[in-house]
């Protein structure tokens, strides 16, 4: 009993389920867990494997902390950059593990908003769709339509 009281594991802080981030800034996710006696960390793909260091991409810190470190667009892995990861910590007194936490990047690189071709007669209803990349239309929202500099807005969409 006296050996339970000067054990102990467990998670703080452990809602972080998603982190996005820029690809040029790259990011640092803390595993979040603490003990006594001291706990060692690992970090896994949602699939259990066991993660590893790659040199300028992927590191995992005597910490415990992941970091992701910036990269240009042509370095981007699906498998490091836009995956599912957790933590888990172990010590004498067992092992524990994090919630699923999602890590995106998000390329920063430059991008096109165009708006589709439409053709209609005078005096009929026209609808004109703004054309947003797919890489970066969960980050834009389109506020406000333009011609020509000065702003317009449906009534005036629909009779010019």
């Amino acid at each position: 009993f006296c050996e339970d009281l000067r054990s102990s594991l467990y998670f703080v802080n452990a809602s972080v389920q998603e982190v996005v981030f820029a690809s040029t800034t790259g990011t640092l996710v803390p595993c979040p867990a603490v003990g006594v006696p001291p706990v060692s960390l690992r970090w896994y793909l949602a699939t259990s494997e066991e993660i590893y260091d790659v040199p300028g991409i992927r590191h995992v810190h005597p910490n415990g902390t992941l970091q992701i470190f910036n990269i240009p667009p042509s370095s981007f892995s699906k498998l490091i950059h836009d995956t599912t990861y957790y933590c888990t910590a172990e010590n004498p007194s067992g092992r524990i593990r994090s919630q699923d936490v999602h890590i995106k990047a998000v390329l920063r690189e430059p991008y096109t908003v165009r708006v589709e071709d439409q053709k209609a007669m005078r005096g009929n209803v026209a609808v004109f769709k703004c054309i947003i990349p797919s890489s970066v239309e969960a980050y834009i929202t389109v506020v406000s339509w333009e011609k020509d500099t000065m702003s317009i807005n449906a009534e005036i969409c629909l009779t010019q």
